[in-house]
């Protein structure tokens, strides 16, 4: 018995190391289980394995008893939260395109804005937004944007979180920590509003999907925190005349605009010719930040693709704000586009 519950500890030691989410190291333990009793009822007595693994079969029903009355224990309690804490549900389901009664409270704020109204939230959930990291500006984006009606919200990022994250990554939770950042975004989204619709891509934005990807949308937000993604963003949504609203952070400032090739204006690549060297532009973990920032930062992003998508107002087109969190001061500055501009300048 002592050797099942060391193989069992290796093998959630290793998907710590690993990075695994706990839903898969788990399974694999559950298949060592299954193991165990495959070899106790299959193996004659006093066969060496059955004899490593326990001698008996009863003792380990037992144990898989006691797991079984557990799980079916915290069921039961997230079945009672579920109804002490539940949803207002619409007698008649809305049909598509409209809203139930319940999203019309919920999004009142919005329609009694002269400039968003009733049409406009009705564009907002039409609308699909694509996020690209779900880390520092992603956060407050996609729980900002998933409270406001967003009819689409898909979500890429690679990463897991990670203990350092919660300083400032603030959809995600101490008990994320290890889980997928996308799927743990899903969760936080969903939880505070059931009507979101949200899709997880856990996977990196790269050359083969980018194209695909981003066509199923019509606005994307870029939070990711390097330069080549930034810059295949960028060149993707000028290929299709998307919107495209890039956020960046450093320290105590952060800066925000909105590149839209349907406009004219520049875009990212016109005002970043090439990526900085690493010494001018480290990273978060190397330069630090200060913890709201990104949330500041995030929410006017969030603010944007509102803008956009319900039509009201002045998005950030062919300017750029900074903002100062250190002194508390914005600016704003023009940005032009350039003539020998390789992405949107070329014919």
């Amino acid at each position: 018995m002592i050797v099942v519950f060391t193989m069992a500890i290796t093998l959630w030691v290793i998907g710590h190391l690993m990075k695994t989410p706990h839903q898969a190291r788990w399974i694999m333990i559950g298949l060592l289980y299954v193991g165990v009793m495959i070899i106790q009822v299959g193996l004659p007595d006093g066969h060496p394995l059955r004899e490593a693994t326990g001698y008996s079969p009863v003792l380990w029903l037992l144990i898989g008893a006691g797991i079984g009355v557990v799980l079916l224990y915290r069921r039961g309690l997230m079945a009672i939260r579920a109804k002490t804490n539940p949803v207002k549900a619409d007698p008649d389901p809305a049909p598509e395109g409209t809203f139930a009664a319940v999203e019309l409270e919920r999004y009142a704020r919005h329609i009694v804005l002269r400039e968003i109204g009733g049409p406009g939230q009705k564009r907002i959930k039409n609308t699909r937004v694509l996020v690209v990291g779900a880390g520092g500006l992603g956060s407050p984006a996609l729980l900002y944007l998933g409270a406001s009606g967003i009819g689409m919200l898909g979500v890429i990022d690679d990463d897991l979180v990670d203990n350092s994250n919660l300083q400032r990554q603030v959809i995600h939770r101490d008990a994320d920590i290890d889980t997928p950042k996308v799927f743990s975004a899903e969760a936080a989204i969903m939880a505070q509003n059931p009507f979101a619709n949200v899709r997880p891509y856990h996977r990196r934005l790269t050359e083969d999907i980018a194209r695909d990807l981003i066509e199923d949308y019509d606005i994307v937000l870029d939070g990711s925190d390097n330069f080549e993604t930034r810059y295949l963003v960028n060149r993707i949504c000028v290929e299709l005349q998307k919107p495209f609203i890039s956020g960046a952070l450093s320290q105590w400032e952060g800066q925000i605009s909105v590149f839209d090739p349907a406009y004219s204006g520049p875009c990212y690549q016109c005002i970043f010719p090439q990526a900085p060297a690493d010494a001018l532009a480290p990273s978060c973990a190397e330069a630090g930040v200060i913890g709201p920032l990104p949330g500041v930062v995030g929410s006017m992003m969030a603010v944007e693709a509102l803008k956009l998508a319900a039509g009201a107002g002045t998005p950030l087109r062919g300017e750029m704000l900074i903002y100062d969190a250190l002194y508390g001061e914005t600016r704003k500055i023009a940005l032009k586009k350039r003539r020998d501009c390789p992405v949107c300048s070329a014919g």
